[in-house]
């Protein structure tokens, strides 16, 4: 089977895309796998006009709900864009995912009561012909789940059988899934830790540092010194204390909250991103340390951030950090194939979320299915995988 997988994470700054060949496989012992081929992975930016119009009407700023509706025809055409270019790089696919763009996440209490995805699947299909599967958080959170981080999925299924390990993407939010032992797939943790990038790309922005809106490289944070009253200041916020399953994102870690949390110091630009990108590090190795990894697995744009990289190797020393492109997968396309893993999971009716990273009540198939041009005609279930060995072949 062959999927398009489609997502723009919290850094708002584009959509990625990746196209994946599916096939069952089965080990000595008769357990069920996938082999997942990366047929072709992309990134296509946003148009300024529309990232800037998105952007601006995240909280803690007010919108209309006029607004939303344009953001959302908007951002659906922009997901229908990157399909077709996908599938003209790629060929024909079974079903394309579309994960949309995340514009808020209802957090009260540490429990999750609902989220929000822009980008209408309509608007996909009826430029594509294929089948959309969009909306694949809520279900979990229906199901008592935080939605998040379904990144655990693939994750579970990457590090089955590695002993103890861990899968960590630093995005706008770091989020980390935890494996300890040759332990079933069903049994993983995983929870979002806090800001990765969000924190310091909004200072960046703001600040006019880097025409892209991020820190390359980490070479601001490189240049500065680390405030240390205020990365305490900063350690302090009660989301770190809370115990997993928990999940958070930009209604929480925003520009205004560092301007609140500066409290009337005054630190340079640079001393600024690099206690922002201290945050980073910190609270990753605080939340791992304990877990005595063996081996951690890296994903994101924050893989390209050296201070961040050397941060972590140096704060878990018994730990081997290294990228998820070791496990067959790239750094930057991961959360694409997420995407893609899922279609393929409903599908064949099977569940694409893992109850004990995110703490639902049972397995759930994510989703909901736009038809394409044909009617929908869903094949007989098959049995959750156990395992998935992913490999690019790119077009």
């Amino acid at each position: 089977m062959r999927v398009l997988g489609l997502i723009s994470g919290t850094s708002h700054d584009g959509i990625d895309s990746a196209v994946v060949d599916f096939d069952a496989l089965s080990s000595a012992d008769a357990e069920h796998g996938l082999s997942a081929s990366v047929r072709h992975h992309a990134s296509a930016p946003y148009d300024a006009p529309l990232r800037e119009r998105l952007v601006g009407a995240l909280p803690p700023a007010q919108t209309t709900l006029a607004e939303v509706a344009r953001l959302d025809t908007e951002i659906g055409q922009a997901f229908a864009d990157a399909a077709v270019t996908a599938i003209e790089a790629a060929g024909p696919v079974d079903l394309v995912v579309s994960h949309g763009q995340t514009v808020f996440h209802w957090v009260s209490d540490a429990e999750v009561l609902g989220t929000l995805q822009l980008g209408q699947a309509a608007w996909i299909a009826e430029r594509t012909g294929a089948p959309v599967l969009s909306d694949v958080r809520i279900r979990d959170i229906a199901a008592g789940g935080q939605g998040a981080p379904l990144a655990s999925t693939i994750d579970a299924l990457l590090l089955a059988g590695r002993g103890s390990a861990g899968a960590l993407n630093l995005g706008g939010i770091s989020n980390v899934t935890v494996v300890s032992g040759a332990v079933d797939p069903g049994s993983a943790r995983a929870w979002d830790i806090g800001p990765a990038n969000a924190l310091i790309d909004a200072v960046v922005v703001d600040r006019g540092l880097h025409p892209d809106g991020y820190d390359a490289g980490g070479a601001i944070a490189a240049s500065g010194t680390v405030d240390e009253e205020l990365l305490s200041a900063l350690l302090a916020d009660p989301y770190y204390r809370l115990s997993p399953p928990k999940s958070t994102g930009k209604e929480l870690f925003h520009l205004r909250y560092v301007q609140d949390a500066l409290g009337g110091r005054e630190p340079s630009d640079a001393d600024l991103v690099a206690t922002l990108t201290e945050l980073t590090v910190r609270t990753v190795v605080e939340a791992l340390r304990p877990e005595r990894l063996d081996e951690l697995f890296v994903s994101g744009g924050g893989v390209h951030n050296d201070i961040l990289m050397s941060g972590l190797a140096k704060g878990l020393p018994g730990t081997r950090v290294g990228r998820t492109d070791d496990l067959g997968i790239g750094a930057d396309e991961k959360e694409a194939v997420l995407m893609a893993l899922l279609g393929h999971l409903t599908w064949h009716g099977a569940a694409g979320n893992v109850p004990s990273a995110t703490g639902a009540a049972a397995p759930r198939t994510l989703g909901t299915l736009t038809p394409g041009a044909e009617p929908l005609r869903l094949p007989e279930p098959m049995a959750a995988p156990t395992f998935l060995r992913v490999r690019t072949e790119r077009t």
